[in-house]
C-alpha cells in the first residue's frame, strides 16, 4: 500500500521524523544501531571517544557497541574527515573485532562533512551531530551540542543516500578531488 504525500507516493509505514538534541542519541545510537542485523554505515566529520548508557545506569564506550555488532556478524563502515583523538585510538585498540576483524572498515576523507548513519538499508539519520559525546553520545542536556536532524524509513530516499555514500566510499570522487594532493589515504 502506498500513500500520496503531495510529493510522490511512499510505502505505508514509512516515516520521516525530526530529531533534536538528545532525541538523536536515543533514536539513532540507543535504538537503531544496536538493533542492526546486516550493516551500519556511519559518516561524520569529527570522531571522538563517546560513551553510551548500558545496564544499571552504567556507561560504556560506543566502540564496545560496534565491536559487539561485528561479533554478531554485522558489517560496519566508518567514514570520517580527520584522525580521531588519542582517547578514541586507545579505546579502539581494546576491541580486536574492530582492529583485526574483516567486518569493520574505516576510510578517512578530508572532505567528509556529512553526518549520516544508515542501518540495514531500512533506517537513516541525516543531521548535524558528529560521532562525538556532545553530538551523538550520552551527554547531559546541559553539556551536549544543539543538534538537529531527520530520521527516515523511506526506502527510496535511503537507497539514493546509500548509492551516494557507496560512490564516496569506493573512491569515485577521488580522481577529480581538489584535495587529492593533501589526502592522507586516497581511495583511488
Amino acid at each position: 500500500m502506498f500513500f500520496d504525500t503531495g510529493q510522490g507516493f511512499v510505502p505505508a509505514g514509512s516515516s520521516t521524523m525530526l530529531v533534536l538534541n538528545e532525541e538523536t542519541y536515543a533514536r539513532v545510537i540507543q535504538e537503531q544501531v544496536p538493533a542492526a542485523k546486516k550493516f551500519v554505515w556511519i559518516l561524520t566529520a569529527d570522531v571522538k571517544d563517546l560513551h553510551v548508557e548500558s545496564t544499571r545506569g552504567r556507561f560504556r564506550p560506543f566502540l564496545a557497541v560496534l565491536a559487539d555488532l561485528v561479533d554478531r556478524g554485522v558489517y560496519l563502515r566508518l567514514v570520517h574527515a580527520k584522525e580521531p583523538g588519542p582517547r578514541f585510538r586507545s579505546d579502539f585498540d581494546k576491541h580486536p573485532a574492530l582492529v583485526e576483524g574483516e567486518l569493520f572498515e574505516r576510510v578517512l576523507c578530508p572532505r567528509m562533512h556529512m553526518k549520516v548513519v544508515i542501518v540495514d538499508g531500512r533506517f537513516a539519520y541525516v543531521g548535524s551531530a558528529n560521532l562525538t559525546g556532545a553530538g551523538l553520545g550520552a551527554k547531559s542536556p546541559t553539556r551536549r551540542n544543539f543538534e538537529a536532524g531527520y530520521t527516515t524509513t523511506h526506502v527510496d530516499e535511503i537507497d539514493r543516500l546509500m548509492e551516494f555514500v557507496d560512490a564516496l566510499y569506493l573512491g569515485d570522487h577521488c580522481i577529480g578531488c581538489g584535495r587529492r594532493d593533501t589526502c592522507p589515504e586516497p581511495l583511488a
